[in-house]
């Protein structure tokens, strides 16, 4: 009989964290077996201060994981928000979600290989920087029709 304890996964996100690129890895995730998740926003200094964040992308990440996804928050360090997550609770996994690297704080403070440290596997989730005709490549037909100025009713 195979064993029915989720993978307790905790997801480390902020600006990133209702992405359609995390979205897509927390989906997949899901999909290989039973789990649970957490979003984790640090350089959020308390709950308040990441409602935005936890509220557009909670109902999001639930609907990829099929289940409720819990809300943290953490200090203004992220890898000591990691840390005392870690500590507070049982995860089996992290995802961090980061901003491209150009822009990325937590890519330039080395923060996906200090959490490697840590001992658990770890996902990155790091779009590569796109030039403006990838980024109108990749974008829908909708709105690649509306910026042609096409359109059409429906």
């Amino acid at each position: 009989m195979p064993d029915a304890t989720p993978t307790r996964i905790l997801v480390v996100a902020n600006r990133t964290a209702a992405t359609p690129r995390l979205l897509k890895e927390v989906g997949r995730r899901a999909r290989q077996g039973p789990c649970r998740f957490s979003l984790l926003v640090p350089d959020a200094p308390s709950r308040k201060a990441a409602d935005w964040t936890l509220e557009s992308a909670l109902p999001l990440l639930a609907r990829e994981a099929r289940s409720d996804v819990e809300g943290l928050t953490g200090g203004p360090d992220p890898f000591e928000a990691v840390e005392r997550a870690l500590r507070d609770d049982h995860f089996d996994e992290i995802i961090v979600s980061t901003l491209p690297p150009r822009r990325s704080m937590w890519l330039r403070k080395d923060l996906i290989r200090r959490i490697e440290a840590l001992g658990l596997p770890v996902t990155a989730v790091v779009p590569r920087q796109k030039s403006v005709r990838e980024a109108f490549e990749d974008s829908d037909d909708a709105t690649r029709a509306l910026t042609m100025g096409g359109g059409g009713g429906g």
